[in-house]
C-alpha cells in the first residue's frame, strides 16, 4: 500500500490508529531529534531557543518533566482554571490557565465582554481582533499565562448549551473570527488555547458520546475554525471530551498528530479539557502533551509507565519540549520576562460597548416601533426581570463577574431624559418572595438566615394550604447547598457532574451573588411538612428560602399589563439562562414569558421584545409584537448598548450567525435522534456538509429568520453585479465579485453585504446549494453608494475530496449570489471557475 493511500485511510477514520495504539499498550520512542513542526503563522523562535530547551531537558528529572505535563495545586490561587508549578531552580516559571471566552474568569472582577455569538453577529474580523486584545491584556494583568479560548466548535444544534460561547453555524465565518480572536489574545502576550478539538457540539452526553463523521464533513465544517486558529499561530489546543469516530479525542492519534501537527503544522502543545483524558499510554502516544491540572492519568501514572517500559521517556521529552518551545516563544523563559501590564478597565468597557452595539440584531420592526422617537420615547414601560437586573453573561466557564454593570431600566431612563416617564413592572419574579410568616413556626426567619462557621442549623415545621396551588420554591445560599425537604422529598439534591460545578448566570445567582436553585411543584390543599438544614462550614453561610405561587404570578402579570396600557411604548426584556454542562430542553422561552409577551403585546402593540438568550428561539408570540431585538448575553455594557439601539443613536448593524427555525421539530438535527443527542452513545453527523443554513436550503425549509438576517433603520439597494475570474495569490481558481450597495433611506446605516456561491458541476462530491463565500460590513450616509469588491479565493471555492486526500477547486459554471441574508439575494450571476 502506498504512503498516500495509507495516510488517507487513517485520516478518513480519524481514530483507527489511536485505537490500535491503545490496544498495543506501549508508546515507542519518537524518531531521534524530533522537533515540533513549525506552524505557518507562528512567531519566530528566539535566537538559540532550541539549544536552551535541549539543555533544560537534559537537566530535568522525570518527576519534574511530568509536573510540567500535569500541574498541581496553586499555592496562591487567583481563582483560575488550572496551575502548573514550573521548575524554579531551572528558570521555568509557573503557568496559570484561565477560562475566558467572554472575559478572564478569575476571582477578581474583570471586563465582562459580550458573548462570542454577539461578537460574531457584527461580521467584523477587525473587531474580533480588538475583542481578543482586551482579553489578552486583562489575562496578563490578572496574573494569567494561558487563556482557554476561543471556542471554535460550530453551532450545529440549537439545543446546545454552549452556543453563546462560540460564533456561528457557518464554517467560513467561524474560521475568520476564530483566527482574529487568537491573534488579538496573543498580540498581548497571552497564550490562546483554542477549544474543544473536535466535534464537541453539545453538552448532553459530551463525556462519552462517540461522534461519527465522514472525512469530507470534518474538513468542510467543524475543522475549519481549528485550522484557522493554527494558521493564526495559536499556542495551544484543548482536546474535547467526546470520542471522534470511535476514539476519545484526547487519545486520537490521527486527529492530534497526523492532522493537527502533520497536515496543519501545529507546533504548540495539546492539553485535555478537565477530566477529558481517559488513559496514560494511549494519550501520550497520540500526542496529548498536558493533562488539564487535576486529572488522574498523567503525573504518577505517567512516571510509572515510563519506569515500567510502556512509555519511552523520549515521548515525555517531546511533550515537555512542545510546552517549553511555546513558553519560550511568548518570552516566558526569558531571563527578564516582560512586565505584566496594568488592567485598563476603561479600554475594556469601551470595547465591550462597541461590540454589544455592533452585534445587536433587529429581527422584526413593524408599525415604526423602533427607533423610539418623539412621543414614543417619552412614555415607556420597561417590563421583565432582566429589564432591571442586567443579564451580563451565560453560566459555566464563560461566566465573568464585572466590577459594575448597569441595568437596562437605568440606562433607558437616562437616555429618555427629563420630562419623560419610564415606568417598570416585574412581569415575572426570578428570585421569589419571602414565605409568609403565618406559614412558619413562630420566631423563624428563612428570608435571610446566617449560619456560623462550624455550626449546623435546622428548621422543621408544618404549614397548611387552603386550596391546591403550584409553587416554585427557591433557595438562595452561599457555600455548601442546604437541604430542603418538603413532605419528605429532597427538592435540591446535590448531583455530581459538570452542570453542578458550573452554576452561574442570571438564574444561577441572585443580584447579591448568592447561588439560586428552583424547584416547581404542585401542592394539594392541606398540611405540608418543611425541613431545612444548612451547614456553616469553614466560612459560615447565608441562605434565603423564597417562593412564588399562582397568585403571585397572576399579580405580576396583571401589573405588567397595566403598565403596558398606560405607556406609549413597551420594552419587554426576555431571557434564557444557558450554561456549560447542560443542553436546552426547548427552544421556547422558559417559565411564563411567552404568556407574558402575549398579554403585554395584546395590551400595547408597540411592544419591543429584547432577547437576552443564548441561541435561536422559537416565537409563537411574534405576530403580536412591534419589534424584536436580539442582544444575546451583552456583557457589562449591554444596558447602555441596548438603549443606544432602542433610541436610534446607532443603527442595528448585527446579522444572525445562526438560523432561527420556525418549528423546533424542523432543524438540521430535527427529530433524528441519531443526529442529536445520539442513540446508545453514538451520534452521526449524517447531515454531512449541510450544516446550519445549508441544510435549510438543501431541504427547502423556510426558517423563522435566516442566516445573515438583520434589519436596519434605513433601506438598502443592491445592483450592478459583475463577476470575473480573480487571481488567488498568483494561482488560478478564484473569483472577483463586484456590486454596488446604496443607502436609499434618510439616515446613516450599517449593512452587511453577503456573497454566496453555488455548487460546481464538475465535482462529484456532496456540495451545499449555496455556501457563504464573503461578506463586507459597511456604513453609509443617506443617498451614498459604495462599490463592494470581494476576492473569493480558491480555497473557498473548493471541496475536500477524500479520494485525493486534498482540497479540490470546484471548476465549471457556478452561481454567484449577493444580498442581505442567505434568503434575500437579489443579485445573481453565473461565472466560470477555472484552474488551467
Amino acid at each position: 500500500m502506498s504512503e498516500a493511500v495509507s495516510r488517507r485511510r487513517a485520516l478518513s477514520l480519524l481514530g483507527a490508529v489511536g485505537a490500535a495504539l491503545g490496544a498495543a499498550g506501549c508508546v515507542p520512542a519518537p524518531p531521534p531529534g524530533t522537533r515540533p513542526r513549525k506552524a505557518a503563522a507562528a512567531a519566530a523562535p528566539r535566537a538559540g531557543a532550541a539549544a536552551r530547551i535541549d539543555a533544560l531537558l537534559e537537566r530535568l528529572t522525570l518527576e519534574e518533566k511530568t509536573v510540567l505535563l500535569h500541574g498541581g495545586p496553586d499555592p496562591a490561587p487567583l481563582g483560575q482554571a488550572g496551575y502548573v508549578p514550573g521548575i524554579p531552580h531551572l528558570g521555568i516559571p509557573e503557568l496559570r490557565l484561565a477560562d475566558g471566552p467572554a472575559g478572564v474568569r478569575v476571582a477578581e472582577r474583570a471586563t465582562a465582554l459580550p458573548a462570542p455569538v454577539l461578537l460574531a453577529s457584527a461580521f467584523d474580523p477587525a473587531l474580533a481582533r480588538e475583542y481578543g486584545r482586551v482579553i489578552g491584556r486583562e489575562g496578563r494583568a490578572l496574573g494569567q499565562d494561558v487563556l482557554l479560548s476561543p471556542m471554535a466548535n460550530l453551532i450545529r444544534t440549537p439545543y446546545a448549551g454552549r452556543n453563546f460561547e462560540t460564533f456561528s453555524e457557518d464554517p467560513k465565518l467561524t474560521a475568520d473570527l476564530v483566527g482574529e480572536v487568537v491573534r488579538g489574545i496573543q498580540d498581548e502576550g497571552l497564550i490562546a488555547a483554542v477549544k474543544h478539538f473536535a466535534l464537541n457540539n453539545q453538552e448532553k452526553g459530551r463525556d462519552t458520546v462517540d461522534v461519527v463523521a465522514t472525512e469530507q464533513t470534518l474538513h468542510e465544517t467543524e475543522l475549519r475554525g481549528f485550522e484557522a486558529a493554527v494558521a493564526a499561530g495559536a499556542g495551544a489546543v484543548m482536546g474535547a471530551y467526546n470520542k471522534v469516530n470511535g476514539v476519545y479525542a484526547c487519545e486520537n492519534k490521527p486527529l492530534l498528530d497526523e492532522l493537527l501537527r502533520g497536515r496543519w503544522g501545529f507546533d504548540g502543545w495539546v492539553m485535555s479539557d478537565r477530566d477529558a483524558a481517559h488513559s496514560t499510554v494511549a494519550s501520550i502516544g497520540a500526542g496529548l502533551d498536558m493533562e488539564m491540572p487535576g486529572g488522574t492519568h498523567y503525573g504518577a501514572p505517567l512516571r510509572e509507565a515510563v519506569r515500567g517500559g510502556s512509555v519511552h521517556e523520549s515521548a515525555v521529552d517531546l511533550a515537555v519540549r512542545r510546552i517549553l518551545v511555546t513558553m519560550d516563544r511568548f518570552g516566558l523563559l526569558a531571563e527578564h520576562p516582560a512586565a505584566r501590564p496594568a488592567r485598563d478597565a476603561a479600554a475594556g468597557a469601551k470595547v465591550a460597548r462597541q461590540v454589544a452595539v455592533a452585534g445587536a440584531v433587529l429581527l422584526r420592526n413593524e408599525y415604526a416601533t423602533l427607533p423610539l422617537t418623539g412621543a414614543a420615547a417619552r412614555s415607556v414601560a420597561v417590563i421583565g426581570p432582566t429589564g432591571r437586573t442586567p443579564f451580563v453573561s451565560g453560566g459555566g466557564s464563560a461566566h465573568v463577574v464585572p466590577a459594575a454593570a448597569a441595568g437596562p431600566l437605568a440606562a433607558i431612563r437616562q437616555r429618555a431624559g427629563k420630562g419623560s416617564t419610564v415606568s417598570y413592572a416585574l412581569g415575572e419574579d426570578l428570585y421569589g418572595r419571602p414565605l409568609p410568616v403565618k406559614l412558619l413556626a413562630p420566631g423563624t426567619a428563612l428570608d435571610d438566615r446566617g449560619v456560623e462557621p462550624g455550626r449546623t442549623w435546622t428548621y422543621e415545621g408544618a404549614f397548611r394550604l387552603a386550596a391546591d396551588d403550584e409553587w416554585t420554591l427557591l433557595i438562595h445560599y452561599t457555600g455548601k447547598r442546604p437541604s430542603v425537604r418538603l413532605d419528605g422529598e429532597e427538592l435540591f439534591p446535590v448531583r455530581q457532574g459538570v452542570a453542578e460545578h458550573f452554576a452561574g448566570g442570571l438564574l444561577g445567582s441572585a443580584p447579591d451573588g448568592l447561588t439560586v436553585r428552583r424547584h416547581t411543584l404542585a401542592l394539594k390543599a392541606g398540611e405540608h411538612r418543611l425541613a431545612v438544614s444548612a451547614e456553616g462550614g469553614p466560612k459560615g453561610q447565608r441562605l434565603r428560602l423564597r417562593h412564588t405561587t399562582k397568585a403571585t404570578r397572576a399579580a405580576d402579570l396583571a401589573e405588567a399589563v397595566k403598565a403596558a396600557k398606560e405607556a406609549r411604548s413597551v420594552v419587554l426584556f426576555a431571557y434564557e439562562d444557558a450554561t456549560e454542562g447542560s443542553d436546552r430542553t426547548s427552544l421556547g422561552l422558559p417559565g411564563g414569558q411567552a404568556a407574558l409577551i402575549q398579554a403585554v403585546a395584546a395590551a400595547n402593540p408597540r411592544t419591543t421584545v429584547v432577547l437576552n438568550t443564548s441561541s435561536s428561539t422559537t416565537m409563537p408570540w411574534l405576530p403580536r409584537t412591534g419589534a424584536v431585538l436580539q442582544m444575546y448575553y451583552p456583557g457589562q455594557e449591554g444596558a447602555g448598548a441596548t438603549a443606544d439601539v432602542l433610541f436610534g443613536d446607532v443603527d442595528p448593524g448585527g446579522r444572525l450567525t445562526q438560523t432561527f427555525p420556525a418549528d423546533e421539530r424542523v432543524t438540521p438535527v430535527g427529530a433524528e435522534l441519531m443526529r442529536y443527542p445520539g442513540v446508545g452513545g453514538r451520534q452521526e453527523y449524517s447531515e454531512g456538509v449541510h450544516v446550519g443554513h445549508r441544510w435549510y436550503d438543501a431541504q427547502r425549509v423556510a426558517p423563522l429568520f435566516p442566516f445573515g438576517h438583520g434589519l436596519s433603520y434605513t433601506t438598502w439597494e443592491y445592483d450592478k453585479l459583475v463577476v470575473r475570474p480573480g487571481a488567488d495569490h498568483g494561482r488560478r481558481g478564484g473569483l472577483r465579485v463586484e456590486f454596488t450597495v446604496r443607502n436609499t433611506g434618510r439616515r446613516t446605516g450599517t449593512e452587511v453585504a453577503q456573497v454566496y456561491v453555488g455548487p460546481s458541476p464538475d465535482l462529484k462530491l456532496d456540495q451545499p446549494v449555496r455556501a457563504l463565500a464573503g461578506y463586507r460590513r459597511l456604513t453609509l450616509a443617506p443617498g451614498r453608494a459604495q462599490r463592494v469588491v470581494m476576492d473569493i479565493d480558491a480555497r473557498t471555492l473548493s471541496s475536500w475530496d477524500p479520494e485525493r486526500d486534498a482540497w479540490v477547486v470546484g471548476t465549471g459554471r457556478r452561481g454567484v449570489f449577493a444580498g442581505r441574508s442567505s434568503r434575500e439575494l437579489p443579485l445573481r450571476a453565473k461565472a466560470v471557475v477555472a484552474t488551467g
